[in-house]
């Protein structure tokens, strides 16, 4: 049976790849962009199997509306991606707060007005698949983008919960977590802070160690996404990009090191 999907930031990244590849396979598609004509190609080549929708995600009544005509249009809901969100890039002296509210609004909250727009039809047909388009710097984080970092282990930890919450009602969660890949997530669609002099060295040395950076092919994670939709049991989280597993298990190797070294005043603090 064709699955049916509802994917935010569906204009261009990886929700496009996502559409693209339900599309293609004969699955149908709620596609929403912040500009629906960016999707007129996808509603041109495919026809009625895509129904594309004006959504900013941060606007709680129209997340509400979108869900409420997905629905009517295609009787239920099988996928759920939560793909919209943007990178900001700057040191935490540099970004303002207004920044980080805006980042929050988005990655956040879009996110949860999203998931939570769509529970109760997802309870009622005792079926669902929620995606969450998270990180690697959802597990990790590096140097100057740290509030975007924080936007992620927020979706992290929300998620974690939501999945607990809802498995009882047949509904799955899935959080996927990319490296880098050629999307245009530092490009046009990131904000940068207004840069301080003083950081200005490890900036460099950011960009000298991004410039050997490999990145990887949306087209593929769109693939791989239909290989964890399809699966009976899929996982909670799925890593992204061919160095990502090593990269983890590394972070939580110097974790578990970290704690270990300090146990005996882990003990202590207890009292």
């Amino acid at each position: 049976m064709s699955k049916i999907w509802f994917i935010t930031g569906a204009s261009r990244g990886f929700g496009r790849s996502f559409a693209e590849a339900a599309l293609e396979r004969g699955d149908q598609v709620a596609a929403t962009a912040r500009k629906v004509s960016a999707l007129d190609d996808l509603a041109t080549k495919y026809g009625d199997a895509v129904l594309p929708l004006t959504l900013d995600v941060t606007d709680n009544a129209a997340v509400q509306a979108a869900v409420s005509a997905a629905h009517e249009k295609f009787g239920r809901l099988d996928v759920v991606v939560n793909n919209a969100g943007y990178g900001l890039f700057g040191a935490i002296e540099e970004v303002t707060e207004q920044q980080v509210r805006d980042q929050f609004e988005t990655n956040v909250f879009g996110v949860f007005n999203v998931t939570k727009a769509v529970l109760p039809i997802l309870r009622a047909q005792g079926s669902g698949h929620i995606v969450q388009v998270s990180s690697v710097g959802g597990v990790t984080a590096f140097p100057h983008t740290g509030v975007y970092h924080s936007s992620k282990w927020a979706v992290e930890g929300m998620s974690e919960s939501l999945a607990a919450e809802v498995a009882g009602f047949g509904i799955k969660v899935t959080l996927v977590e990319p490296g880098g890949y050629a999307t245009d997530w530092g490009g046009s669609s990131a904000v940068h802070a207004e840069p301080n002099p003083a950081y200005q060295p490890l900036r460099d040395l950011l960009a000298e160690q991004l410039s050997s950076t490999e990145y990887g092919d949306p087209t593929a994670a769109g693939q791989a996404l239909l290989k964890i939709v399809d699966a009976e049991n899929p996982p909670l989280r799925v890593l992204f990009g061919s160095h990502m597993v090593d990269t983890v298990k590394h972070v939580y190797g110097e974790r578990l090191k970290g704690w270990s070294d300090w146990a005996d005043l882990s003990q202590a603090a207890q009292g």
